[in-house]
């Protein structure tokens, strides 16, 4: 065990009999179970409001996710030596919900839709909104353009620069028909309502942060039980940018499969029936050009003198799904560029 770990864990009322690494953080066994000690990477001022989101959903039977201990003070954090702030959370014994089984994917949709029902009806008010769609977007869209300006400049240019020039204007045409299908759209108002209603979202709904259980946590009446961790990026907003968030991530490792997606829908809507509103939402989600902005915004605030191949490939694979994406959008929305 290292010495700032032993220091940390000090502060609390439990008994660790090992550790040991994992991605960003440290599994520890105890006599509370698997525990995960991990430095706090969010404003201290949302830790309170995310210890009552976790309270909140045990309170209502949703006891698989990772609630916060406190320390032997009360305090949800504690402080190494350096001054590093960490979280103690209960663990499980699992592994990342499987991107190549539809059978998971499917339960994992299912398991959002629960988790959303309970989470429109806990007090957020100490919860800040997301951000205005719209706004982002537009903003979206002016760094794509000071993008495309820099790289106008560079000579000569490399791999990724021709790339991302030679298909700016056929990717754009996406990012604005967003906006303009956005504008078109009842978003506003299910936004104000959502914001209003205290809806939260888990804010990063993906494969890492769903958890299939081992078989010492499972039970015969359900194929998965599932644990959801990582809630610390909630906030209130339009509850399916969760869906769409896992939606879109599923789909770009799954070449756009129209069938699983219409049946990840399905199985959400099933639990939490989708209004006309919801779905036009996840429309207009999908058609804006989202990997193809992430990976120029990466490129503009990296060390541009080496681009690496990783970046060539998220690149051409953002234009290459473009048309298998279209397809998606026409076969599930009706919708046609």
């Amino acid at each position: 065990m290292q010495e700032y770990e032993l220091n940390v864990l000090e502060q609390y009322d439990v008994e660790v009999s090992g550790t040991r690494k994992t991605r960003g953080a440290v599994l520890c066994d105890s006599d509370q179970g698997l525990l995960l000690l991990k430095e706090v990477k969010v404003s201290e001022k949302r830790i309170p409001a995310l210890y009552e989101l976790h309270e909140y959903l045990n309170e209502q039977g949703y006891t698989r996710t990772d609630r916060i201990i406190q320390t032997k003070e009360g305090e949800y954090l504690a402080a190494s030596e350096d001054g590093c702030q960490y979280l103690l959370k209960s663990w499980f014994q699992g592994r990342e919900c499987d991107i190549k089984k539809p059978a998971e994917l499917l339960a994992a949709s299912g398991n959002l839709a629960k988790l959303h029902v309970l989470m429109c009806r806990s007090l957020a008010n100490s919860v800040a909104p997301g951000a205005h769609l719209g706004e982002e977007y537009l903003r979206h869209n002016r760094e794509l353009k000071k993008v495309r300006k820099f790289m106008r400049g560079i000579s000569p240019k490399g791999e990724f620069e021709s790339a991302f020039l030679k298909y700016f204007e056929q990717m754009y045409q996406w990012a604005d028909c967003a906006i303009n299908e956005l504008e078109n759209s009842d978003y506003d108002k299910i936004y104000r309502e959502s914001v209003e209603k205290g809806c939260m979202t888990h804010g990063e709904y993906n494969y890492h942060n769903i958890l299939m259980l081992s078989a010492e946590h499972s039970h015969r009446r359900e194929p998965y039980q599932i644990a959801v961790t990582n809630f610390e990026k909630f906030k209130r907003d339009v509850q399916v940018e969760d869906l769409y968030y896992f939606l879109r991530k599923v789909m770009e490792k799954q070449g756009w499969k129209v069938r699983l997606g219409d049946n990840m829908l399905n199985t959400y809507s099933a639990i939490r029936p989708l209004s006309r509103e919801e779905m036009e939402y996840l429309k207009v989600r999908l058609i804006y050009p989202e990997k193809f902005w992430k990976v120029a915004n990466s490129y503009y605030h990296s060390n541009k003198a080496w681009i690496s191949a990783k970046s060539i490939e998220k690149l051409s694979m953002a234009i290459r799904q473009t048309e298998e994406k279209k397809r998606f959008l026409e076969d599930i929305f009706s919708f046609h560029l």
